[in-house]
């Protein structure tokens, strides 16, 4: 397994501030400042923001500093439609493709994220449930779908990590992943097309209700940091 690379490290750093909300869509990204924060140059910082940009998480911005994106509804919506066609298609193909190892390993991440649920920091939970999406993509055996489903997953990640945080909504997940699991082990496709579909029109309709209640004065997709300081576990090696 290849190491994660001081950039990818850093670049993970980054994306966790900014799905909790200590870096907030529309803020500035100080590279000096954030390099000295982590205790390491700005070369390799300046790569963990380019990663993150072309995850669509970050936005460059010429001869200015960078900032935190923060898409429109109907960006997000669009990007939820691409991606429901990307997993239903990996889901499909993984029935006929996956090895049973493969399946064993995906019922194996649902597994533990039930026995996880309530016990572990709801960041930690969000980055289960999306092994779990990114390992049917894999077990599809489709290169190209799976490296195209990651990019488009990356887009998504504060908006579905901010749907996922909702207790009901960890609720339901479980038990949809638990339907998608079965349907993979039984190798039935239109099972895990319809869990599957049921999953991301479900997001689709919690991200709006967010928008909404943004708009209404609520914290919407904007969630305050709660942490004024970088924990010590965090930072990156030098």
């Amino acid at each position: 397994m290849v190491e994660p690379s001081l950039p990818d490290h850093i670049a993970n750093q980054l994306r966790r501030d900014i799905l909790r909300g200590k870096l907030p869509p529309g803020s500035t990204i100080k590279e000096r400042d954030n390099a000295a924060d982590m205790g390491v140059s700005r070369t390799p910082m300046r790569e963990a923001i380019r990663i993150l940009a072309k995850e669509g998480l970050v936005l460059l911005r010429p001869s200015r500093s960078p900032i935190v994106a923060n898409p429109s509804l109907k960006e997000i919506s669009d990007a939820i439609d691409v991606l429901r066609a990307l997993e239903v298609l990996s889901g499909e193909l993984a029935c006929d493709n996956a090895t049973e190892r493969e399946i064993a390993d995906i019922r194996a991440i649902h597994e533990r994220m039930t026995d996880l649920y309530g016990h572990v920091d709801k960041l930690e939970l969000f980055e289960i449930d999306m092994g779990f999406h990114l390992a049917i993509a894999k077990a599809s055996h489709n290169e190209a779908l799976a490296e195209t489903h990651n990019a488009f997953l990356a887009r998504l990640w504060r908006a579905r990590y901010l749907s996922a945080s909702q207790p009901a909504s960890r609720e339901r997940v479980l038990r949809q992943h638990g339907g998608i699991v079965e349907g993979l082990e039984r190798r039935d496709p239109k099972l895990v097309r319809k869990e599957i579909q049921a999953h991301l029109e479900h997001l689709a309709l919690k991200i709006r209700h967010q928008f909404e209640d943004r708009d209404e004065g609520g914290n919407g997709v904007v969630e305050q940091g709660r942490s004024a300081g970088r924990r010590k576990e965090d930072r990156a090696p030098r």
